[in-house]
Parts: structure tokens; C-alpha cells; sequence
């Protein structure tokens, strides 16, 4: 470990605290433990995650939901949130699994090569597939995704199981928690899979695993 003056009993109450979202500096105050101290095992806490998640997910099979987000400076007021495409903000490609895990990678730009090169990349081709109704994903048929439902957001968000709730509840989810880190994008991967890694997870579910990772 990063510092072996601390006890097992320590680190893993320092495990709690990051599993229960306590940022640094208030873990190192609860704890009695120096702040640098924390933010390392912070750091390595996120390594160890980032490195899991990534093995986690190598080819996708099932009913995965698709669709990429934007993240970094906010849109000016009146700009819907779909002129992201385009811009200078950072794309992020993301892959719901109905059973419940994300997949999300930073990608350069949300054009048709760029988005199907992914897809092919991680999706198996005899996976069901909903997305939105963006051009980056026309013709995934000719690709062999012959189970391809879009829904159209203009005219309605959902229609029976054809929607992508499940992703933008991610996307939310992830942009809340991103919200508290200032300069986040100097490690913005490893946030990322954090919050890729803690969707849908309880506090003893984050606990029990990380511990597993660390220890």
C-alpha cells in the first residue's frame, strides 16, 4: 500500500468513506489522517477501480441501451442539450446492459465511424440494441444488428420497452457527482469509471468490493 505506517483497520475506514462519497477533506478530519495521505489512497482507490471496470467489459451480449453525453463547460441558457454534437465539448460513448452495468469510454467525436467502430467493438451482434434516433447510428443493420429499436425523443421518450432510461439515469447520475470535483477533467477517466462502476451499487455492495480491489 501507499503507506504502510497506516493499519489494515485504518485503510479500510478510509475505504468507507470514499464508498460513502465523503470527499477527502473531510475524510482526513474524521479520521485523523494527513489529507495528501488521503487524496493518494484516494488516487489509488480510482486506479484500482478504473482498472477493474475496464477488464469488466470485453464483448457485450444482450439488451444493451446506447447513446453518448457531453460533458465539461455548461450550455448557454435556450442551447437544447443535443447541440453537444459538434462541439467542443468531451464525448462520452456509453452502453447500458439492462442486467444493470455501464460500459463508458471517451471518445474523440459522435460521428457514424467513430460510433459504430465502438459498437462493434463491444456489442455482440446478436445483442438487441435501443438508441436514440441520432444519424451516428443509422444502418447498424447492415452490420448485422438486425434487433435495432429507436425511439424518437421529439415525439415521445419511450414506447413499451424501446427507450434509453436506463443510460440517461447514468448520465444524470454521473454529471451530479462530477459536479462536486472542481478541475475534475485532470483525472477525468478515473472519474469516470467511478461513477461507472458505482451506478446502481449500494454502500456494502462499493464496501465489499473495493476492499476485495485493495486489499
Amino acid at each position: 500500500m501507499l503507506n504502510n505506517k497506516l493499519t489494515k483497520y485504518k485503510i479500510k475506514k478510509i475505504i468507507r468513506c470514499f464508498c460513502f462519497d465523503i470527499n477527502a477533506t473531510k475524510t482526513a478530519l474524521l479520521l485523523n489522517v494527513n489529507r495528501n495521505t488521503i487524496n493518494r489512497y484516494f488516487n489509488l482507490f480510482r486506479q484500482k477501480i478504473f482498472e477493474h471496470q475496464t477488464k469488466e467489459f470485453k464483448r457485450i451480449l444482450g439488451s444493451v441501451e446506447i447513446d453518448e453525453s457531453y460533458f465539461g463547460a455548461k450550455r448557454p441558457r435556450g442551447v437544447p442539450s443535443k447541440c453537444g454534437r459538434g462541439t467542443h465539448r468531451q464525448p462520452v460513448f456509453g452502453i447500458y446492459d439492462r442486467n444493470g452495468r455501464v460500459y463508458t469510454e471517451i471518445i474523440p467525436n459522435c460521428n457514424r465511424k467513430t460510433l459504430r467502430n465502438m459498437i462493434l467493438g463491444k456489442i455482440d451482434s446478436k445483442s438487441e440494441i435501443i438508441s436514440d434516433c441520432w444519424s451516428g447510428y443509422d444502418g447498424l443493420v447492415d452490420l448485422g444488428y438486425n434487433k435495432h429499436f429507436r425511439i424518437n425523443h421529439d415525439k415521445h421518450f419511450s414506447a413499451n420497452k424501446a427507450h434509453i432510461n436506463g443510460i440517461e439515469s447514468f448520465w444524470s447520475f454521473t454529471k451530479r457527482r462530477l459536479s462536486q470535483f472542481n478541475g475534475y477533467k485532470v483525472n477525468f477517466h478515473l472519474h469516470l469509471k467511478e461513477s461507472e462502476w458505482r451506478f446502481n451499487k449500494n454502500h456494502d455492495m462499493l464496501i465489499k468490493e473495493l476492499e476485495a480491489l485493495v486489499f
